[in-house]
């Protein structure tokens, strides 16, 4: 797979000999989001009838964390235990550059 990362993503770790990737889960119930969150909890809570065990979603983190076949793969987007190729929007750099720089403000780090 072409190598598409930014500044904001893996390469803040290259030559660390840390990995950095994502995942998507896939529909999971888990209370992830529910909590405190008004009507939009309501629907997430409604919506968690028709999901599946989050056991199950859980087999991609274990996957990236224990799989030798990953260990040296960073940068990656995985669904069901595989990569594959993210959405263009999560490939612009200057987004991910706003997204980083946005994340320190709020947990304080500017």
């Amino acid at each position: 797979m072409e190598d598409r990362l930014s500044p904001c993503r893996s390469r803040r770790v290259a030559d660390t000999g840390v990995t950095a990737n994502c995942l998507h889960p896939g529909f999971v119930a888990t209370n992830f989001g529910q909590r405190d969150a008004g009507l939009f909890g309501w629907v997430l809570r409604g919506a968690m009838m028709f999901a599946g065990a989050p056991e199950p979603g859980a087999n991609t983190i274990v996957h990236l964390a224990n799989s030798p076949q990953v260990a040296d793969v960073s940068g990656g987007y995985f669904y069901d235990s595989c990569q594959i190729e993210p959405s263009p929007v999560v490939r612009d750099d200057s987004i991910a550059q706003r997204l980083w720089q946005e994340s320190e403000k709020i947990a304080g780090f500017v």
